[in-house]
């Protein structure tokens, strides 16, 4: 088909209007791109600093101490659960843990019984649960409803080595004096406890890490009366072993 002249400009200059607007929407369509692209890597970006301070934003609770006599306030540095304590800070919880756990008071038993099961893992708690519980005859709370007392003090303490070289056992040697409600005099016997233990990861409930701010846990507690030789017995077996057996 043959174009008139007098129109040919204007066919060309439509044709041109037309190759300028599909050039305008592509360059659009780049824009739009390279700005979600940009998006991306900045939300990426982003992401990736939120998780590497994630760590900064962690709530780390701590024990403050005062000093009594001098006022002096530090703060009692966390223990992770990695490096080895002294026998000293054993021997204390193993002693703490003893005196408060074997006695009763009806005016503290709440809050001993609490205090106790910071130092406890899952199943010894749950057996100091079954031993409190008042559907148990043996339970504390119904041995001593009538008001008699008991108080634990602890003797001695004895560290033992495993064969591998680790060091979690100890026995406890501790008198326990019972007070019968009313009465004034006690009755006084022996125990000792072999007690399993070990040192974890300190708990994050600020009330838990004031009863045990550096996660000692008692694995296992084994408790029984502790049988004694009498000064006399022992002095009249002695007679009769010089003497042959004879009176």
């Amino acid at each position: 088909m043959k174009v008139d002249a007098a129109l040919k400009p204007y066919f060309d200059e439509a044709a041109s209007w037309d190759a300028d607007r599909v050039g305008h929407q592509r360059r659009l369509v780049r824009w739009s791109l390279a700005v979600a692209a940009a998006g991306w890597i900045c939300a990426t970006v982003s992401g990736m600093a939120l998780i590497a301070l994630a760590p900064l934003k962690r709530v780390d609770p701590f024990v403050i101490r005062v000093d009594n006599s001098t006022g002096i306030v530090d703060v009692v540095p966390v223990y992770a659960g990695q490096a080895p304590l002294p026998e000293a800070v054993t021997r204390y919880f193993l002693t703490h843990y003893v005196s408060i756990c074997e006695r009763f008071d009806f005016a503290t038993a709440e809050s001993d019984y609490e205090e106790c099961g910071s130092f406890h893992n899952a199943a010894r708690n749950q057996q100091w649960y079954e031993k409190w519980n008042r559907t148990n005859p043996a339970s504390p709370l119904n041995v001593y409803k009538d008001g008699t007392s008991l108080r634990a003090d602890v003797s001695a303490v004895s560290f033992f080595e495993r064969s591998n070289g680790v060091s979690d056992l100890a026995q406890i040697r501790y008198v326990r004096a019972l007070r019968p409600a009313g009465r004034t005099e006690e009755q006084v016997t022996h125990w000792i406890a072999t007690v399993q233990y070990a040192f974890g990861t300190p708990s994050t409930d600020p009330k838990v890490r004031r009863w045990n701010p550096l996660g000692f846990k008692i694995l296992e507690f084994k408790s029984e009366p502790e049988v004694l030789s009498t000064p006399g017995a022992t002095a009249s077996a002695s007679v009769a072993s010089a003497s042959g057996g004879q009176p």
